[in-house]
This record gives C-alpha cells, sequence and structure tokens, in this order.
C-alpha cells in the first residue's frame, strides 16, 4: 500500500474556508481534492506534505503549523496498486498565495460549499469531520468500478 498525504489549508476557526485542487493529470485527474502526494522511501509525513504542497501550489508550510488529522486508508480491491495510507493534515498558516502547477489548480470554497459531487466519494465520509477538528482513523473500500464507496469503518475524536 502506498504511503500518501492530503493537507487542507484552511482559514477561521471555527473554519470557514479551505483550499481544494482540481486535479488536471495523473491519479484522480477531473476531481477536487487536498493537496498532497506520495511519500517516498525513508521521507516522514511531514517532510511528505510539505514538498508536495510547495510542488503544487508553490505554498510553503513549516512543520509546527501543521494540524495532524489522522489516517485515511483506501482500499481498492479491483486495482490494488491505487490503495493508499494517507496521512491527512490540515494547515492555518502558510506563506505565499497558492498557485496553479501543471499538476493542480487550486480553488478555495466555503464549508457550505465544497463539491462534494467532484470529489472521491469517499470525501463526505471524512473531510466535514476533519474540517470540524476531528481527527480520524478509516479504512474505506471501494466496489470493483473503482468509484462507489463498498466499506467505511471509522472514528472520529
Amino acid at each position: 500500500m502506498q504511503a500518501a498525504t492530503l493537507c487542507f489549508l484552511i482559514k477561521g476557526f471555527p473554519v470557514r474556508e479551505t483550499l481544494l485542487g482540481l486535479k488536471k493529470r495523473g491519479f484522480g485527474a477531473g476531481k477536487y481534492a487536498g493537496i498532497g502526494g506520495k511519500v517516498e522511501r525513508g521521507e516522514a509525513v511531514e517532510t511528505a506534505v510539505i514538498r508536495e504542497v510547495a510542488e503544487e501550489i508553490n505554498v510553503q508550510i513549516q512543520p509546527e503549523q501543521l494540524q495532524n488529522m489522522g489516517r485515511v486508508q483506501f482500499i481498492f480491491p479491483a486495482k490494488p496498486d491505487w490503495s493508499h495510507d494517507v496521512a491527512i493534515f490540515c494547515d492555518a498558516q502558510w506563506n505565499g498565495l497558492p498557485q496553479e502547477s501543471d499538476e493542480i489548480k487550486p480553488f478555495w470554497f466555503s464549508i457550505g460549499q465544497i463539491p462534494y459531487d467532484q470529489m472521491w466519494q469517499d470525501a463526505p465520509h471524512w473531510l466535514p469531520l476533519v474540517l470540524e477538528g476531528k481527527q480520524v482513523q478509516a479504512v474505506i473500500s471501494f466496489q470493483e468500478d473503482n468509484e462507489s464507496v463498498a466499506e467505511v469503518e471509522m472514528e472520529a475524536w
């Protein structure tokens, strides 16, 4: 299972807005998601998320500003190489303005306007909890179509 990260830049307390990226190519192309990617061999997840955010939207985040919001394992039985173990982070302080890259086009969304219908179908199960400030531990399995959610096992606190 591939280790990966997702980061959600957030504004407000309670959270009023979050930044999502429209994936332009590769895994998840055409869908909105948090900013992140694969953890390289020997790389700490915090280092990976900082690197990915810088590469994808040209924003600098500091390790002490990251809020660890838990982990979500995404299981794709019909396509096991798509399965990921994802560390989830939020960050309310960063340097720079999010900029489009060849992989991601960033957009700010108010909490009530998040385009869940244009995201992976798992997002409505766990993202609202994260944006409420809860940590999550989840295993989400997909159906044979690699789109529909088959099963969700989750704890939040």
